[in-house]
């Protein structure tokens, strides 16, 4: 049997669960946390970040808020409506023809002719100028006006250079007048200060009276000089409580 001992009449065995005489330590009760995942990791190991892939959201592609153009009735409630009755007046109906469907006897199939029924070909003669007018209103060749070939305007025909003769002008002619021309006195001398770096200039305004005061001043007789001068004065105390008890001495 080896190492095995010897135990009575009967044979060693495999024991169907641990027991707590076959270990050194406190036994399987304890288990060690794994260093690996990260639901119930060791706390004095180190555990390094864990990161899900969460699902993919449908895109909105239409807007579900109405907006801040919804407005909320006045009767409306977090329950719903209000529930009070509401009427409104309208005008009286006209009432309406009765439909009157037609019967039986308001049918005839013989007449259909054609289109119920196959049947040949029918042709009718009629006039000749049907529909046509009586009065002959096509225009003729008076009415048509023929453009001009003479002048700068001529529609479809290529139109030689036209020149006009405007009357003479006078200026820088012989016939200009050269006594009317302004002379020295007719024009303004100009201001240095626009071509060159204006001094500063000054104005001299009339002289100004000194303010005065319009108020009223109050005099010698104005003031009372008695009732600043204080005479000896007694006062009535205040009352006391009838709960407070007097202050008794050795003395008394």
């Amino acid at each position: 049997m080896g190492s095995d001992a010897w135990v009575g009449p009967w044979r060693p065995h495999r024991p169907r669960g641990p027991i707590a005489a076959l270990y050194r330590g406190p036994g399987p009760k304890y288990q060690l946390p794994p260093n690996t995942g990260y639901v119930l990791h060791d706390p004095s190991r180190r555990r390094a970040p864990a990161f899900t892939f969460g699902a993919r959201l449908p895109a909105q592609t239409t807007s579900c808020s109405p907006g801040p153009s919804h407005l909320v009735p006045s009767r409306m409630t977090v329950r719903g409506p209000d529930g009070t009755p509401a009427y409104s007046i309208y005008g009286r109906l006209r009432h309406s023809a009765p439909f009157r469907t037609p019967g039986p006897g308001r049918y005839f199939p013989e007449r259909a002719g054609n289109a119920a029924y196959p049947s040949a070909p029918r042709h009718t003669i009629a006039s000749r100028n049907w529909g046509a007018h009586t009065k002959q209103q096509t225009p003729g060749p008076g009415t048509y006006s023929v453009p001009p070939l003479l002048g700068a305007r001529v529609v479809g025909k290529t139109s030689a250079p036209t020149y006009s003769l405007y009357g003479r002008s006078a200026v820088g002619s012989c016939f200009e007048d050269l006594s009317k021309t302004p002379g020295p006195c007719a024009y303004h001398v100009v201001s240095p200060a626009v071509y060159k770096a204006r001094a500063p200039q000054f104005t001299m305004l009339a002289r100004t009276s000194l303010p005065q005061d319009s108020t009223m001043k109050p005099g010698p007789a104005a003031y009372n000089v008695d009732q600043h001068r204080r005479t000896h004065g007694w006062s009535f105390g205040i009352r006391h409580s009838e709960y407070l008890a007097p202050l008794v001495t050795d003395v008394d």
